[in-house]
């Protein structure tokens, strides 16, 4: 494909293949143009910017040296390969980006053959290019595994216990640590550029094994001394030996924006026999646009923006967001007991857990990628009589559950567990959907589990949560804004597994846990019109369940409906447990279970996921009325 003068050269670049086909000498323009592209794109449909923004070179220099599909290119998180998935066919749909039956804001396997594998979630790129890497060399295949991580990423253990095991990979491994933000690498300048060059060509390393061979038949002394040496120096000049002693030949650091650096050096490291190999390169995030320079935070996360200006839209005033109230609710508990503190797992803006360490500093963590680390760490600081609370999202909280088990539960150890993004998120889709925490924590014996129907809720559980201490506590909410509702002026202490009724009514019960509490007041207004007389109830908790008003509820109404924003196996399944050893249906009750469909739902507006789950008050009030005809079919044909 040739392209004219005054055509863009992104405009004749549809796939890698594409790409291979210019001159080197173009690179920088196709950078410059896929740069403005993205920016435009994720102005329309918001995003993640910085990251993508940080890795452009990077990404036109690997598709360009490396043979993409078949050498299989894994992102590290998934979100900075915006400008990879316009590369790789999908430019037509950019704009679709994170919408209602678009492009997923993450790597997926389904949407594209240049997507080996979904990486959502942190660190599990070099576990997965190892799996791609060894099973080639197994079948005798070319293709060769390649992981780009970020320095975050590189925070969690995963990653070193992947590079542990890759010696068996050979140079069919390749890992590029994106050094974005940690600036654990040394200034960049030509020096370290020129370094990284020779000692990946191909002279350097046929010198270097050559003396690795020759020192082996030194005195073994002398061998020891020959090997430390080369470490030592390589060490001092390019902080390498972290690396080197987990099997891998280190390269770098590289500038990531420099592609006359980065061409050289991949097409070094692709026709070299030494490996596995490690690149470092030192990147940007917002690279090139200077809204997302001068921001804090690299503008990571962004609304739709005005690309001229980089004003981002703002979202109409409302209630404040969960994540807020459980932050101002958690300070207020800190300020009166010195043992109260607080983890979090690098998210420390998305757990609110920012606002808590402006004013405790000392009592406040942020682990890195590390929610294995962050709850042991807790369930330590619990043992030793603090009052910690590890805010974790609930998708994320999933990555440490042996943790949870073992080191808290399993030792009773008083653990309060903030789970926020609880229930459907949007945008962000399966990977990120909070459906399975009460499912899973509710199995294990001496949890609390609570979800919170509102902002007041949340504010009582978090107290709640502080005054307990004879064991492990968990209390989720959703992501988004509250309800509107007052907060109280002085929190409550909860009494445990005990719920509330909200509405009472005769002939059928809705039993709700978290915030699915106005969509089944909704229903009851719906229900009511038709003459059904409605109860309401927020259990509060999943565990332990308030089986005194369960039971009182179902020997009083004729049909039983439970909510929850959750999957199969949390709440319906618990109360149809209790039904079931009670006898509680032997005299005709009919029970009906609502909880989140069995799949993996797409990304799209949380009010048309709800919808599509089914959890919203149309399909509430269609479920008891569907109970209803069917128990009075049944009334029928026994009279028959």
């Amino acid at each position: 494909m040739t392209a004219n003068p005054a055509t863009p050269l992104l405009d004749t670049v549809d796939t890698p293949v594409d790409l291979r086909r210019l001159k080197p000498a173009q690179l920088r323009q196709l950078a410059d143009e896929l740069r403005e592209e993205m920016i435009s794109a994720v102005g329309q449909t918001g995003g993640h910017l910085g990251s993508g923004l940080g890795v452009v070179e990077l990404t036109v220099a690997l598709h360009y040296v490396f043979n993409t599909p078949e050498d299989r290119l894994i992102w590290d998180v998934g979100h900075q390969a915006y400008p990879h998935k316009i590369l790789t066919g999908r430019r037509d749909r950019i704009r679709t980006l994170r919408q209602g039956g678009g492009l997923s804001g993450f790597t997926k396997r389904s949407e594209s053959e240049y997507d080996p594998f979904g990486t959502a979630h942190s660190s599990t790129s070099i576990s997965a290019a190892l799996g791609f890497a060894i099973a080639n060399k197994i079948k005798g295949q070319p293709g060769r595994g390649i992981a780009v991580i970020g320095d975050g990423a590189m925070s969690a253990g995963m990653a070193y216990e992947a590079m542990n095991n890759a010696r068996e990979a050979g140079n069919r491994l390749i890992v590029i640590l994106n050094d974005n933000d940690m600036s654990i690498a040394p200034p960049v300048g030509g020096l370290s550029a020129y370094l990284a060059q020779l000692v990946s060509s191909r002279p350097f390393l046929n010198i270097r094994d050559f003396a690795r061979k020759v020192s082996r038949r030194l005195p073994e002394a002398l061998h020891r001394a020959a090997k430390k040496t080369d470490e030592f120096a390589r060490g001092m000049a390019m902080g390498g030996t972290l690396f080197e002693e987990l099997g891998f030949y280190y390269v770098g650091p590289v500038d990531g924006h420099n592609l006359d650096q980065l061409i050289p050096i991949f097409e070094n490291v692709r026709d070299a026999a030494e490996g596995p190999i490690l690149i470092h390169v030192v990147t940007k995030k917002g690279k090139g646009y200077a809204p997302a320079e001068e921001a804090a935070d690299k503008y990571h996360g962004v609304q739709k923006f005005n690309v001229v200006t980089g004003e981002q839209a703002k979202a109409p005033a409302g209630p404040p967001s969960y994540t807020g109230v459980f932050a101002k609710a958690l300070i207020a508990e800190a300020q009166n007991d010195p043992r109260v503190c607080a983890i979090t797992a690098a998210m420390p803006s998305g757990t609110g857990l920012d606002k808590f360490a402006s004013q405790f500093p000392d009592r406040s963590f942020d682990v890195g990628i590390a929610e294995q680390h962050a709850v042991t760490f807790a369930a330590g600081l619990a043992a030793q009589g603090m009052r910690p609370f590890c805010a974790i999202y609930s998708t994320f909280l999933q990555r440490a559950f042996d943790q949870v088990v073992h080191d808290v539960a399993i030792q009773n150890l008083p653990v309060r567990f903030a789970i926020d993004r609880a229930g459907l998120v949007g945008a962000d889709g399966a990977t990120h959907a909070g459906s399975f925490d009460v499912t899973y924590l509710a199995t294990l014996p001496n949890f609390v589990v609570m979800a919170a129907a509102d902002e007041a809720e949340l504010v009582h559980m978090v107290h709640t949560a502080t005054q307990h201490d004879s064991g492990p506590i968990a209390f989720r909410y959703p992501r988004g804004n509250g309800t509107g509702v007052a907060l109280p002026d002085k929190p409550e202490v909860l009494e445990i597994g005990k719920g509330r009724i909200v509405r009472e009514g005769t002939k059928v019960a809705l039993l709700s846990l978290g915030t699915r509490l106005g969509e089944a007041l909704k229903a009851a207004d719906a229900l009511e019109a038709k003459g059904l007389s409605t109860t309401v109830a927020d259990l509060r908790f999943a565990k332990p369940l308030d089986s005194e008003l369960i039971r009182k509820l179902m020997l009083s109404h004729e049909v039983v409906v439970t909510v929850e924003e959750g999957a199969i196996g949390g709440l319906g399944a618990h109360v149809l447990t209790m039904a079931s050893d009670e006898g509680l249906t032997d005299n005709g009750l009919r029970i009906r279970t609502m909880r989140l469909p069995d799949v993996f739902q797409d990304h799209d507006k949380p009010e048309a996921q709800y919808d599509e789950a089914g959890l919203n008050a149309p399909q509430i009030v269609d479920t008891v009325l569907k109970a209803l005809r069917h128990n009075s079919a049944g009334v029928n044909e026994a009279r028959a």
